[in-house]
């Protein structure tokens, strides 16, 4: 099992901005390339090689150097993202071993395309792709994969929505696969887009029983990469 694994930044400490852990310091590993194209993508520099040039972007680390990294950062947290991180899955365990080694809460991020196998992560973030991607069903929807996360009985399901009628999408969805711990996101780079559609998903929100998030991170710095 190689040891290596392909890195876009690892940065911290910081808050995480997202979810039930909002306002946690943290430390974030953000790995590099995806399996999808959504067109609101915030991170685009982990795979859009039309736009960016991933021999600048990605970097090979090894696990080792990513510890020390984390180390320095003097976490409880551990967040490891993307891109789509699951790509990477066999080569996390070494990485995530070792978190759990140094008692670090480890949350991962993931679109919900590829199913979890990886042990010791004490929270999945899954955030399955809606129309408003622009992805096709066929590559985002994977109503499987969404059921064998909810059976870990570790994961949340995060929206990320663009207007209050996504929230149909989502009830669909959430009744198809038996999906619980719901939040919903609106999508935004900048504070004014963010606080704007949490004050209009705010009262459709609550009315469904579902929980809501702000991007903290984003209200704090915008889109500066890196926070």
């Amino acid at each position: 099992m190689s040891d290596e694994l392909v890195v876009s930044e690892i940065f911290g400490p910081t808050w995480q901005g997202e979810g039930p852990s909002v306002g946690h310091r943290a430390g974030f590993v953000r790995l590099g390339r995806c399996n999808l194209a959504c067109q609101f993508c915030d991170t685009a520099y982990t795979w859009d090689w039309e736009q960016y040039d991933p021999a600048k972007e990605l970097t090979k680390r090894s696990v080792d150097d990513v510890i020390r990294d984390l180390e320095n950062m003097n976490v409880e947290l551990v967040v490891i993202t993307g891109g789509e991180p699951l790509l990477q899955q066999r080569h996390l365990v070494p990485l995530v071993d070792e978190c759990v080694r140094r008692n670090w809460r480890v949350e991962v991020e993931t679109a919900g395309t590829i199913a979890p196998t990886l042990d010791g992560v004490d929270r999945w973030s899954v955030s399955p792709k809606l129309a408003n991607s622009g992805m096709s069903v066929e590559r985002r929807r994977k109503p499987d994969v969404l059921r064998a996360f909810a059976a870990t009985g570790r994961t949340i399901f995060k929206f990320v929505v663009v207007e209050s009628t996504d929230l149909d999408e989502v009830a669909a969805l959430v009744d198809e696969c038996g999906l619980r711990d719901v939040w919903i996101m609106p999508e935004g780079t900048d504070p004014e887009t963010v606080l704007r559609g949490l004050r209009d998903l705010a009262e459709p929100v609550l009315a469904r029983g579902w929980n809501l998030t702000p991007r903290l991170h984003v209200l704090i710095w915008g889109d500066r990469r890196g926070v």
